[in-house]
């Protein structure tokens, strides 16, 4: 029994862009979920170069290894905040999200199947946390015909008026250093994480570390770091922050095979105890 309750304990928490999805394919960068709307043919020239200009000027900043979170910070609410009033004005509508994914190179890492069912068929929980736009990457997970009822997503989801036309972000702004209890607004569902005490973390990024640190009854974390760019120079500090480092690996072959180690163990214990 005590074996069985282990299983229920656990929960997988991850990022999405650049950790569920490929940082890059045949020597081509992948999109993010902002990119695959920002290089749509809904988003005008001038809008797309705007947002270039943004993308140019603060992701250095947002990888800099030599700043601290606390100079990143502010500068991270400015460039999403001028991102997302850019992609405002385009007169975006809400039935063209499933096309626009649909014409996009977005791809979800080798593996992503046996990743997503083996937690459904597992009963195990998976939140992803995703500063990326939550229509976008549902949609995504949706068409790859992996979306369970076992996820739940916390992102930025885009607020539709009454004809359908964007006109802003719902909820509090979700950037790559805020990515902890202070955005999570479904109370009910971050009361049941309450009771999850073997956490499996995911990310690609130092702002990803701090994903469960709301969850107050933590037994055993796990944390899988996807270090996609900037290797050399990022190098030290994602070996000194996460406890399994994964270099220009565009598969989830070794946290499917942690899992599958994982969840058979607790089985074959549960079967032992029954």
């Amino acid at each position: 029994m005590e074996r069985k309750q282990q299983k229920e304990k656990k929960v997988v928490i991850s990022d999405f862009d650049m950790t569920l999805t490929r940082f890059g394919f045949n020597g081509k960068r992948c999109p993010t979920s902002y990119n695959i709307l920002d290089n749509s043919k809904l988003i005008s020239e001038d809008c797309q170069k705007k947002l270039k200009d943004l993308l140019h000027y603060y992701y250095p900043i947002e990888i800099d290894p030599n700043r601290t979170v606390k100079e990143k910070f502010p500068l991270m609410v400015e460039w999403w905040t001028k991102a997302h009033n850019l992609l405002c004005q385009q007169k975006i509508q809400k039935y063209q999200i499933s096309q626009i994914v649909r014409d996009s190179d977005a791809m979800l890492r080798e593996g992503f199947e046996t990743f997503f069912n083996t937690l459904y068929r597992s009963n195990v929980p998976l939140l992803i946390f995703s500063a990326g736009i939550g229509d976008i990457l549902e949609e995504i997970i949706r068409q790859m015909n992996v979306f369970h009822p076992n996820i739940h997503v916390v992102s930025n989801y885009m607020d539709f008026d009454e004809s359908g036309y964007l006109q802003g972000f719902k909820g509090h702004l979700i950037h790559t250093y805020n990515k902890n209890s202070s955005v999570l607004e479904d109370s009910k569902y971050f009361e049941q994480l309450q009771a999850k005490t073997n956490i499996l973390l995911l990310g690609d990024s130092m702002g990803d570390l701090t994903m469960a640190d709301g969850v107050s009854s933590v037994g055993n974390i796990l944390k899988i770091g996807f270090l996609n760019d900037k290797v050399e120079e990022r190098r030290e500090r994602y070996l000194d922050s996460y406890d399994i480092v994964l270099e220009k690996d565009e598969t989830l072959d070794v946290v499917n095979g942690i899992l599958t180690h994982i969840l058979c163990e607790a089985d074959q214990a549960g079967m032992q105890e029954s």
